[in-house]
């Protein structure tokens, strides 16, 4: 099955083709310190973190704590992982090491 993004366009596109192209971690810190600012980076990993955690069935008062994020984020974030595109989901579970079905 294809997935159609309401994202898709010739510049998001490149984006994307761009990342593809990174090799590894440090090529990734290069290319992203250049494109994002720190704060947007930060947001991002933030979002990852609280992803995990969502999974692993923490708490939104845990996962505030340890992340600093806030609950609006977090409900932001369970939401995309439950009625989201399944991004989050395809990630996480490469991440953990399970393969795709």
């Amino acid at each position: 099955m294809s997935y159609s993004s309401k994202l898709k366009d010739d510049q998001v596109d490149k984006l994307f083709e761009a990342i593809l192209q990174l090799e590894d971690q440090e090529e990734c810190y290069r290319f992203f310190e250049d494109l994002c600012t720190i704060n947007e980076i930060k947001s991002l990993a933030q979002r990852l973190e609280v992803a995990i955690m969502l999974r692993q069935k923490y708490t939104y008062h845990e996962i505030a704590k340890k992340t600093g994020a806030s609950t609006a984020t977090i409900s932001r974030v369970n939401r995309s992982l439950v009625y989201g595109a399944d991004g989050y989901n395809r990630v996480l579970d490469k991440l953990c090491g399970k393969s795709e079905q």
